[in-house]
């Protein structure tokens, strides 16, 4: 790939087509230029950081509560405060900046659209691209839709509130370098989509509002109210004026909530269970430790007591400080079948009503068909109230770190393996062809679960696990069921769909990532190679 866009001091590696330039304008990259040279030096300083705790952990030491910080723990203070349109967000859908997508998830009977450029979406350059424009029309309410048969989608006239994800701290933008290193892909998102569409926000009420992925510690929550206070100021805006939800999914973040509370304190609303994501870390995390193992996938549910605990500590933390706790995804897919629709409906309506009863303030989904039953639930639970912000959870005992990392129990079993290796091939080889939101099996799989299906299979392997039928979990084991199942996937999907698919290098790349010695940090790090 040829440099073809070079500003004072980033390099574009791609032509500037139609789309390019009505997102990548002078000032929008000027804007992007000033971020860039300010940020990422300490952003790389963060990353750097991230892999010494690792090694803490990897030697030996258990993740465990900051005493050095309890002056911010043990003081009464609250955050700024939560704009209007943010109060009641009692349901959010997400899913990546798809046009289609976005107008039916902005219609759907719910509260916010988390818009993401991270987990559902594979970020080849052209859906980055053209997420920002998606994301911009939307704004300005001019967005539309027209399918193959004529159909045409368009905006409601009380659509959803909109909120941004961007990519997490590790992710690159290798179309774009800076001093010949890709920059990060956080930035590219957060600079674009503020920049074009900050003022259309405030002026019809809103605001430029941005869900934080993948944070594992109070520096790095503190790097993001630097950046938001920069932009602000760049604009002359009021301190506060940019709002961000942060999502608690990794280990190590949930050991610092207080303090990623405090440093962003003019800037955060909430803070959010990714718990999909949390499996995965907790797996990744202690993956040096023989007894942390986690059973099958299906196995780990909220119930379970490490899960119950992040999800009670993450209330009664944020809601003593006046942020709002959200609960996890519902990543269920109603059912053409009414019995298994109504397996479905029974499943999220017992996993929601837990939340509701803890005191979370809202939850998400994956499906606008879940809307009606999980609104249903919280309101129920609310009542006229907007949101549960009183529910302290007085009752709660002090939660331990022993709690917070004790493993659940569950068997491991060959059938678990297996389905494990069908869901990471079937949606790696979906994110290397540029669909990185893929129902598989009646869920709608993102990144994270199938970070949790080659984790698990990495680390059974590596502590050589038993299954629940005596068989160890060897190198050679996985690469049979691999080649198996394999088989199973195309005989499931027909040989036209497979042979047309990208199986081989999904199937190469799943075995890469699970057998190699030390554990690949992220899928979509080496995936990130394969996209365009």
């Amino acid at each position: 790939m040829t440099q073809q866009v070079i500003s004072s001091e980033l390099a574009f590696q791609h032509a500037f087509g139609q789309d390019e330039q009505q997102i990548l304008t002078d000032e929008a990259i000027d804007f992007l230029s000033e971020l860039v040279v300010k940020f990422t030096p300490q952003r790389n300083a963060l990353l750097a950081e991230r892999e010494q705790t690792q090694r803490n952990i990897d030697n030996g030491n258990l993740p465990d509560f900051i005493s050095e910080t309890d002056s911010i723990k043990n003081i009464e203070w609250k955050i700024r405060g939560i704009p209007a349109d943010l109060q009641n967000r009692r349901v959010e859908i997400t899913g990546p900046v798809e046009r289609k997508m976005v107008i039916n998830a902005l219609n759907a009977n719910v509260n916010v659209f988390m818009a993401d450029f991270e987990d559902s979406l594979a970020p080849a350059w052209d859906k980055v691209i053209s997420g920002q424009i998606n994301l911009r029309d939307a704004v300005n309410g001019t967005i539309s839709y027209t399918n193959d048969a004529g159909k045409i989608y368009q905006l409601k006239p009380d659509p959803a509130v909109l909120i941004c994800r961007v990519r997490g701290l590790h992710l690159p933008e290798k179309h774009v370098t800076w001093q010949d290193k890709p920059i990060p892909g956080s930035l590219f998102d957060f600079a674009l989509y503020f920049f074009h569409n900050v003022n259309a926000l405030l002026a019809k009420g809103s605001g430029p509002y941005f869900y934080l992925p993948k944070t594992q510690s109070y520096k790095e929550a503190a790097w993001w109210g630097e950046v938001f206070s920069f932009a602000e100021d760049r604009f002359d805006l009021p301190r506060g004026t940019i709002k961000a939800t942060l999502l608690i999914e990794t280990l190590p973040a949930v050991f610092q909530m207080d303090e990623i509370l405090w440093h962003l304190r003019d800037h955060i609303v909430g803070l959010n269970c990714g718990r999909w994501d949390y499996i995965f870390s907790y797996i990744k995390t202690l993956k040096n430790h023989p007894d942390r193992v986690l059973p099958d996938r299906q196995s780990v549910t909220m119930d379970q007591g490490f899960l119950d605990a992040y999800s009670r500590l993450l209330i009664k933390t944020c809601h003593r400080r006046g942020a709002f706790a959200m609960g996890g995804m519902a990543a269920f897919i109603p059912s053409k079948d009414a019995e298994r629709n109504q397996w479905v409906l029974d499943k999220v309506q017992a996993d929601k009503q837990r939340e509701a009863a803890n005191g979370h303030d809202g939850t998400w989904i994956a499906h606008p068909g879940l809307a009606d039953t999980v609104k249903a639930i919280f309101d129920q639970a609310l009542g006229a109230r907007p949101n549960q912000l009183q529910v302290m959870r007085d009752q709660d005992g002090e939660i331990s770190a022993a709690e917070l990392l004790a493993p659940c129990p569950g068997e491991r079993t060959e059938a678990g393996m297996r389905a494990n290796i069908r869901v990471a091939v079937q949606y790696i080889e979906a994110w290397i062809s540029g669909n990185g939101c893929v129902p598989i099996y009646g869920l709608m799989e993102d990144a994270a679960t199938a970070e949790i299906s080659r984790t698990s299979i990495w680390q059974w392997i590596h502590h050589r696990k038993t299954l629940q039928g005596g068989e160890v979990v060897t190198e050679a084991l996985f690469r049979q069921m691999l080649q198996e199942e394999l088989q199973v996937i195309r005989q499931e999907l027909g040989d036209p769909r497979y042979s047309a698919g990208r199986f081989d290098e999904a199937a190469s790349l799943m075995e890469r990532i699970t057998t190699e010695r030390e554990l690949v940090e992220f899928l979509t790090l080496p995936g990130y190679r394969l996209l365009p």
